[in-house]
């Protein structure tokens, strides 16, 4: 079976669940908005240089893709984002950010392995817009808001890590 179906000629696509909804559709915004997100943290983990944002970073691509499962479906999805997910996510943030003392702002991208974690971040907003809008249309599961939450956030503390263990975190004074 090819992976090409043709089925998505007429700008319709199935959902996981199986229903058949326009490729515009709030609900394939928001999960194609997550799957961008995860392609992007696949490219920024080949440019990180310290294994353990490497290896959170991949637990959120593993966690990314019960997010799009649960968006593409209609029904009960099988793999929910729950609650420990969301915990786990809220405990590294709190962890990483003891590492700093923020006053002022951040010049985002100051290294390679940054500026890719930078990029992830704002998609990773961006898919918090879809997810929201989508929940304006439908009931999205209360583990998905608050785990798209939270993980701008996270990214947000991994950029900067990176850039610490380069000697280049400079905060900003507003001026």
């Amino acid at each position: 079976m090819s992976i090409s179906t043709k089925g998505g000629d007429k700008g319709k696509t199935s959902l996981w669940s199986g229903e058949r909804v326009a490729k515009t559709h709030a609900r394939v915004e928001a999960y194609g908005t997550i799957d961008e997100l995860n392609s992007h943290l696949g490219e920024a983990r080949h440019y990180v240089k310290l294994e353990r944002v490497e290896k959170i970073i991949e637990e959120i691509q593993h966690d990314l893709f019960k997010v799009g499962g649960e968006l593409a479906s209609t029904k009960e999805f099988k793999y929910p984002i729950t609650e420990e997910h969301v915990e786990r996510i809220t405990e590294l943030v709190y962890e990483l950010e003891k590492e700093f003392k923020f006053e002022g702002f951040v010049v985002p991208g100051m290294t390679i392995q940054s500026a890719k974690l930078d990029v992830a971040r704002t998609i990773a907003r961006r898919g918090e817009r879809r997810i929201l809008s989508l929940d304006t249309l439908v009931e999205v599961g209360a583990g998905v808001k608050k785990y798209i939450n939270r993980l701008s956030d996270l990214i947000y503390l991994l950029a900067r890590v990176e850039e610490k263990e380069e000697g280049m975190l400079k905060l900003e004074e507003w001026k």
